[in-house]
C-alpha cells in the first residue's frame, strides 16, 4: 500500500510538470516586465540608429552572441564594432509584429523589421525577422543572443 501511494504521488507530480500551464510563459508581474522590456528594446533600436556605442554595449551581456542571416556568429565586440563602422548609416526603423514572451528570468523578444540605410554611400534595404533573447542577471535584463532570418523583399 505504501509503495502504491508513492507511485500515485510521483504520477501526480509528473502530471503537474507536464501540464500546459507549467510549460507556458508566466510571471507574476508580466505586464510590468513586458512594458519595461518593450521600452528597453525600443531604446536599444534608437541607440543603434544614432550609433551610441555606450548605450548599445550597456544593453548587451558580455557573453552576447549574434547569428546573422548568413549564419555567421559574432561576439559582442564584433557586433558593436560593425554597428560603429563609419561607412554604415541606418535610418530610423519601426518594428512590426513585436512580441515578448517571458520564461522566468529569460525573455524572448521577436519582431519583423525593414531596415534601410547606406553603406559606403550606397543604399541598402534589409527585411528580416528576429528574435532577441534577454536574461535577467543580478536584477538587470540584458540581451544575450540575437538571431536574424532574412525575409524576401515585399
Amino acid at each position: 500500500m505504501l509503495c502504491h501511494m508513492r507511485v500515485l504521488r510521483t504520477l501526480a507530480v509528473l502530471s503537474m510538470l507536464a501540464s500546459p500551464a507549467a510549460a507556458a510563459p508566466q510571471s507574476t508581474d508580466s505586464p510590468a516586465v513586458i512594458a519595461a522590456l518593450t521600452r528597453q528594446a525600443d531604446a536599444w533600436d534608437k541607440a543603434i540608429v544614432r550609433k551610441d556605442r555606450a548605450a548599445i554595449a550597456a544593453n548587451m551581456a558580455d557573453d552576447f552572441r549574434s547569428i546573422d542571416g548568413a549564419g555567421t556568429v559574432e561576439t559582442k565586440p564584433a557586433f558593436v564594432d560593425g554597428l560603429m563602422d563609419a561607412k554604415l548609416t541606418i535610418d530610423p526603423y519601426a518594428v512590426e509584429d513585436f512580441d515578448v514572451r517571458l520564461f522566468g528570468d529569460v525573455a524572448l523578444l521577436s519582431g519583423r523589421t525593414k531596415m534601410t540605410g547606406r553603406f559606403d554611400g550606397k543604399p541598402f534595404t534589409s527585411h528580416y525577422r528576429y528574435i532577441d533573447v534577454y536574461a535577467k542577471r543580478n536584477g538587470r535584463w540584458q540581451i544575450v543572443s540575437v538571431q536574424i532570418t532574412r525575409l524576401p523583399a515585399p
